[in-house]
């Protein structure tokens, strides 16, 4: 997979926990809405099929997923999450459908453009019942989700199920966005210093393999959120015994030479720990250079999800060898121990699966989850953009079927696994049995500071 991900979506920094607990003490197999699914299934014949909302026909149940695609910055960012809803509506389609409809899945380009985001937003609104797996870096008005009226003209609002918030005007959209990735914010949002939510994790197990761990965090910094939502990672490591010796901006157009200046910091702090806040490219690009200048100091080189990657293995080579990466659900390695993930990996295909892209589909999971409940308790002539908001309020400890860590939709799974590149693949190191997750409370903290001062503090 070739895809460029030059920009960093809501970085999580990283970290272990003493003892494992939640899911990392049993297999995670998935199933576990199947009775519900089974139940709204009986209903589809119980009644005539009926056009109940906007984007619900007799037929057909649409959905609109809005992602960062088309920004020459960025060419292809989150194609994986387009690929993701696609492959899912293929999917599902051939499995019953949704609502008892076969699903059909719209697409907008929001080209990392604040204005593309409001455009796909009322586009949602006229066309599909929700929005879907989107991922839009900038997505600062929101007010059309609030707007929007439903087939009877009423101000109902429009539900937004989105893979990734990194904007916190969307991430604090709490009565119609609710989220597979993590959210920092504690809304509602009060100017300056203020708490916030951060996943340590992968950092206390950087920290158990090497003490005293000193370096560089290399910023992603080309949009004002990317540069805000690396700061309170930065400081929760810095609590945890991260020593910072340099905190770098870098831009999704930089290429080996740009980080040329970067390595000598490396060197010239004999830095033993890099950590990537932006992608696999940026990752690649420092790696490489790193050879170049005869580094050997730092122990441990990680990422985020954003690095785990097909892009990663086959343009990095041996020189990302030993790079760690985290994630808050099973790897694609092991989709043989969980039904959700195999669907996602097979449906895909293993030239197109993208992290990014399995938060989509994850989010798709939920879109029907809430609906079968929907057509369970009422009908299938009860699909209706309240009933679908009341639903998504009214989840709790969401896992995607087990594929990822339970979580509350407005916040946090403590869930973890810690992948390392040996020879050339995507490896298990934390915690050791497969088909497993570290869910320990211990792997999110809370912080105080003022993410627009920090990120002013940035270079």
């Amino acid at each position: 997979m070739k895809r460029n991900r030059w920009l960093i979506v809501f970085v999580l920094v990283a970290g272990l926990v003493a003892a494992s607990c939640g899911r990392s003490d049993k297999k995670a197999t998935g199933g576990t809405t199947a009775t519900t699914a089974a139940a709204a299934s009986d209903k589809c014949k119980s009644e005539p099929l009926k056009a109940t909302e906007v984007g619900v026909s007799e037929s057909t149940i649409t959905v609109e997923v809005m992602a960062d695609i088309g920004s020459p910055l960025a060419p292809g960012l989150f194609q994986g999450n387009v690929d993701a809803l696609n492959a899912y509506a293929t999917y599902v389609n051939a499995h019953g459908g949704i609502g008892c409809r076969n699903l059909v899945v719209k697409t907008w380009d929001s080209k990392l453009s604040p204005e593309e985001s409001k455009n796909g937003i009322i586009d949602s609104c006229k066309n599909a019942v929700a929005m879907v797996g989107g991922n839009a870096l900038f997505n600062p008005d929101v007010a059309p989700y609030k707007s929007c009226v439903d087939k009877t003209g009423a101000a109902t609002g429009l539900p937004d199920i989105a893979a990734l918030a990194n904007d916190i005007n969307e991430q604090c959209n709490w009565d119609f966005t609710f989220m597979i990735q993590g959210v920092a914010e504690h809304c509602p949002i009060k100017p300056g210093v203020r708490e916030l939510s951060a996943f340590i994790g992968p950092t206390k197990y950087y920290l158990s393999l090497q003490p005293n761990l000193h370096g560089l965090y290399v910023v992603p910094g080309d949009l004002p959120t990317t540069r805000q939502s690396s700061t309170y990672q930065i400081k929760a490591a810095e609590d945890a015994g991260i020593k910072w010796d340099a905190k770098l901006l870098a831009s999704g157009r930089d290429e080996q030479a740009a980080y040329t200046p970067r390595i000598q910091t490396v060197k010239a702090n004999n830095s033993n720990f890099v950590y990537d806040g932006s992608n696999d490219r940026a990752m690649i690009n420092i790696r490489k250079e790193a050879k170049a200048q005869g580094v050997n100091s730092v122990k441990i080189w990680a990422c985020s999800l954003a690095c785990y990657t097909r892009a990663m293995l086959s343009a990095g080579g041996s020189d990302v060898e030993s790079t760690y990466v985290w994630m808050q659900f099973l790897p694609f390695e092991e989709a043989d121990t969980n039904a959700e993930a195999k669907a996602y990996v097979d449906s895909v295909g293993a030239s197109k699966i993208d992290s990014f892209g399995a938060q989509a589909w994850q989010a798709a999971v939920l879109f029907k989850q809430v609906v079968d409940e929907i057509v369970r308790t009422d009908g299938p002539n009860a699909i209706t953009r309240a009933k679908v908001l009341a639903g998504l309020k009214a989840t709790k400890d969401f896992d995607a079927n087990g594929w990822m860590g339970k979580k509350d939709l407005h916040g946090f799974s403590n869930c973890q696994v810690i992948m390392q590149i040996q020879g050339g693949k995507f490896v298990r190191v934390f915690p050791k049995e497969r088909g497993t997750l570290d869910c320990n409370a211990a792997n999110e903290v809370s912080i105080m500071l003022d993410p627009v001062a920090e990120a002013a503090k940035l270079k």
